[in-house]
């Protein structure tokens, strides 16, 4: 992966190697060129990235998105179809997606995030994230354009019962988990920008987009994607909300007397990500990604998807392979459901959590959609 200065450059490459690939297209007849180029470029954009940091920084989804969103405007420019991201190439970046934030601990409290770095895996003091919170976002004009509600009150009846849910059905080897949401909650695990971007790839070949529609779909996806971690994480250094590992060992202390404590609970891959709960990332991300795709290929068809191995706990353990490796999915948004719900399975998140992910994807999706890349008028 590039620096940060040498990006800019990147782009320009891509750009006009893009634009090389359409220049005999855009004569008397119209633009006939396929998806292949952009689907090579996403596969070996992200493959670079994953095998840098698996993802770890926002460093390669913003990488690929500067590069789709070139990708688009250069053939656009060539044969205008759809509205161009940028208007002037000399638009400012200094985006503070490399920001670094401190994260001040709070004194342990009902609902405020505690650490917990032997089941994260981490060093004490480790907080992932806080930066990401005060990066750019790509297409939303701010961070908390859409801010999520509060979670709900620790000593209210709602929380009671997102806590019994997972502390019962989602500690590891429940017997009131089923063996298909067990499948799931491990199954989902791999982050959005891959899974959707490999689902992009195979939509695009196999439902022969063009150039322009593909340089779009890349453009838009990565975008909202990117544009979801953002906004979430905005919204979880905002709320500090407790993962349910720290709720059902300390549930003594949470002045809710429907809430049992135990001890010795642990979740269904034994591990816990270490930054706040309130919303999922996870279900943010997918949601943002699955509204773009429902736009481009239509909701209403069945969708499969295909994982073939997911990290067995943290991210830098080892791998596991999935049996079955794929799932399937009656449209776009109920995959987006599901992937949310996963980490409820997966007995990282309450269910308040993945649902307030999932609306915080969609919104973010749809302001994308509503506002960026358009058919040309």
């Amino acid at each position: 992966m590039h620096a940060p200065d040498e990006e800019g450059a990147l782009t320009v490459a891509l750009a006009t190697l893009t634009g090389s690939c359409v220049a005999g297209t855009a004569g008397s007849g119209p633009p006939t060129a396929g998806s292949e180029v952009v689907v090579a470029w996403n596969d070996l954009v992200l493959a670079v990235a994953e095998a840098e940091d698996r993802f770890l920084t926002l460093k390669g989804l913003r990488t690929a998105t500067m590069m789709h969103l070139a990708m688009h405007d250069a053939v656009n420019a060539v044969a205008p179809r759809f509205e161009p991201f940028l208007e002037s190439p000399a638009a400012p970046r200094g985006d503070g997606w490399d920001t670094e934030a401190e994260y001040e601990w709070h004194p342990m409290a009902p609902g405020v995030y505690a650490e917990f770095s032997a089941h994260s895996g981490t060093p004490e003091g480790f907080v992932f994230g806080a930066g990401w919170a005060r990066a750019r976002p790509f297409l939303v004009d701010r961070a908390d354009r859409f801010r999520s509600p509060p979670p709900p009150p620790v000593n209210g009846p709602d929380y009671a019962r997102a806590f019994a849910e997972v502390k019962e059905v989602d500690r590891f080897a429940s017997t009131s988990r089923t063996d298909d949401q067990t499948h799931l909650a491990m199954w989902w695990k791999e982050f959005v920008e891959k899974s959707h971007n490999r689902l992009a790839r195979e939509l695009a070949v196999a439902e022969g987009l063009d150039l322009w529609q593909a340089a779009r779909l890349f453009a838009l996806l990565d975008a909202a994607v990117y544009d979801g971690y953002v906004a979430v994480f905005a919204d979880k250094f905002r709320y500090d909300h407790w993962r349910p590992y720290t709720a059902i060992r300390w549930a003594a202390h949470d002045g809710n007397p429907a809430t049992d404590e135990d001890p010795t609970w642990d979740n269904t891959h034994r591990h816990t990500y270490p930054f706040p709960s309130y919303p999922s990332a996870h279900g943010t991300a997918c949601a943002a990604a699955m509204t773009v795709l429902a736009e481009v290929f239509g909701d209403d068809r069945p969708v499969t998807m295909t994982t073939p191995e997911v990290d067995a706990a943290g991210p830098l353990l080892e791998k596991v392979p999935m049996d079955p490796p794929t799932r399937s999915f009656p449209s776009f948004s109920a995959a987006a459901e599901e992937c949310a719900l996963s980490r409820v399975y997966l007995g990282i998140h309450f269910r308040y959590d993945s649902v307030a992910g999932n609306r915080l994807g969609r919104q973010i999706g749809r302001y994308a959609l509503e506002g960026y890349l358009r058919p040309a008028g």
